[in-house]
């Protein structure tokens, strides 16, 4: 992937179908879905990807727990879905009418989000999932990284954290870039990945003030930035340490 030292403003969701905001009921169905599903992409895994991982001891046994993820390409899902423990998640609206896809993603059951916009339905019903007991994974980032590294992140994250009190899981992925996966199957080679998963932790009790999303967010994001490699971490690299 060519770097992009000063990637372009983060997307805004140009569509608005708020009635397709909601926390998805675990039914039986939905429950037998999910099985199936992940059982679909552990193929997919088997067959493309060449992983390791590291630190799922680190991984809570249960929720709830808010799941931080790098984002850097197409096999971040099926990483994510096949080597954790079940896990909902936040997805940006326009996937919804990606055909088949979305009808996929909609009955494995995606809280839809719109990106770039007050969007209080999806935080009502993350914080929900949350109040369930449910592990929740979300990209602070908002979109696949554009640079070689991490992208700074949006405070959705650490509302959630600190509105629900829950604790934060990092994960980070690597060799996940679509150019690098795609790149190795053209070959007829499974791609190299990673996934590591960090220590969990909570935000400080510091009360309510000026800047408190935006240090908490920091925190989040240094936290993943240390779990990977130097030349990884981006806007969260030595040089943007305090």
């Amino acid at each position: 992937m060519q770097k992009t030292p000063f990637p372009p403003p983060k997307p805004v969701a140009q569509t608005w179908r708020p009635e397709l905001v909601r926390l998805p009921p675990l039914t039986p169905l939905r429950r037998a879905f999910r099985t199936l599903a992940r059982g679909l992409l552990r193929v997919v895994r088997l067959l493309c990807l060449k992983v390791e991982v590291r630190g799922l001891d680190n991984f809570p046994k249960r929720g709830p727990a808010l799941v931080v993820i790098n984002h850097r390409g197409d096999a971040d899902t099926p990483l994510l879905l096949t080597c954790l423990p079940e896990l909902d998640a936040l997805g940006r609206i326009e996937l919804y009418d990606f055909p088949i896809l979305g009808k996929l993603m909609d009955w494995y059951g995606i809280i839809w989000l719109h990106r770039g916009r007050p969007d209080r339905r999806a935080l009502r019903a993350a914080l929900a999932g949350l109040a369930e007991g449910r592990l929740l994974a979300i990209a602070p980032e908002g979109r696949y990284s554009l640079t070689e590294g991490l992208e700074p992140g949006g405070e959705g994250a650490a509302y959630l954290a600190r509105k629900a009190d829950v604790p934060i899981v990092p994960v980070a992925l690597t060799g996940t870039d679509n150019t690098r996966v795609y790149a190795s199957l053209r070959r007829l080679r499974r791609a190299r990945v990673t996934l590591t998963v960090g220590m969990p932790f909570r935000l400080a009790e510091s009360g309510e003030g000026p800047g408190e999303l935006a240090r908490d967010t920091r925190l989040i994001m240094q936290t993943l930035a240390d779990l990977l490699p130097p030349e990884l971490r981006g806007a969260y690299g030595e040089s943007a340490k305090i």
